[in-house]
């Protein structure tokens, strides 16, 4: 049951509920608004008023016209799914709104709120990657998990994470949607961290194309590390689910540097490296 539920995952929200469930009249009812508390793993940060705004005006004259998804916690109900219809429906000051049960893990909580987000394109770069380290960190996923899980290949979902990497003014001008998820990944090897920052206003200023975005980072990247070097930091990413750098030195020696962005994702490192089950 635990793995039908899981594969899925990858083909969308309708596929988490059989139809034979969401046709049961126990399982969808009306319930009051103010009973339903949000997703506290919601993966968008940021909401469109003005798309709130048409999503209201559209329910006004047509109605809610999807169920809620939700899940029972102490006598009330989380949301689990459909935040900006919620939100709509107490802007009009709707009593109650039709919803369906669904009780879930918070794993599942938030992999079903990240699926729903990423289906309907409403997640920047940056709330992606962020979920995907969350579903990482906090469920000791890997990458190759949190692929198969959202419907994404691999390489997508790793390059996405990498866009943390990012300085920080940088990720600003991204969640503000002055620079493209595309001009994002280009901006990721343009050099130390001042190139990133340099080039990131130079793109907003002259409002570049990804492609030349592209052409300008190759100017400003490091030269090409050892064929041999890259594909053992690779295998040690592959491995650990996180990044990894290896840091060479004269005669042979070296260090190596592994990335992680929490202390739940710094344990499962420390259990996948000893060998341990993850706790």
């Amino acid at each position: 049951m635990e793995l039908a539920k899981r594969r899925a995952l990858g083909r969308g929200l309708g596929a988490l509920i059989p139809n034979t469930y969401q046709e049961e009249k126990s399982d969808q009812l009306y319930v009051p608004v103010a009973a339903i508390q949000p997703n506290p793993m919601q993966p968008r940060q940021a909401f469109d008023q003005a798309a709130i705004d048409e999503l209201a005006e559209s329910i006004r004259q047509k109605g809610i016209l999807q169920p809620l998804l939700v899940r029972r916690v102490n006598g009330a109900y989380e949301l689990i799914a459909g935040e900006r219809r919620l939100r709509a429906a107490q802007q009009l000051g709707m009593e109650q709104v039709l919803v369906t049960i669904h009780d879930c893990a918070d794993g599942e909580l938030l992999e079903i709120a990240l699926i729903e987000n990423i289906q309907r394109e409403n997640l920047n770069p940056l709330e992606e990657a962020r979920a995907y380290r969350r579903l990482g960190d906090e469920f000791k996923l890997t990458q190759e998990e949190i692929a198969k899980r959202v419907g994404k290949d691999r390489s997508t979902v790793a390059n996405t994470v990498r866009l943390l990497q990012l300085p920080q003014e940088v990720q600003r001008e991204i969640e503000r949607g002055t620079l493209s998820a595309g001009h994002a990944r280009a901006l990721v090897n343009a050099g130390p961290e001042a190139a990133k920052i340099k080039l990131a206003r130079e793109i907003v200023a002259r409002r570049l194309t990804v492609r030349e975005t592209e052409k300008l980072a190759k100017r400003h990247a490091r030269p090409q590390a050892d064929v041999e070097l890259q594909a053992a930091e690779h295998r040690l990413t592959e491995a650990l689910g996180t990044r990894v750098r290896l840091r060479t030195r004269r005669g042979g020696a070296g260090k190596i540097e592994i990335e992680y962005y929490s202390l739940e994702g710094l344990n499962a490192l420390i259990d996948r490296l000893s060998g341990l089950p993850a706790s």
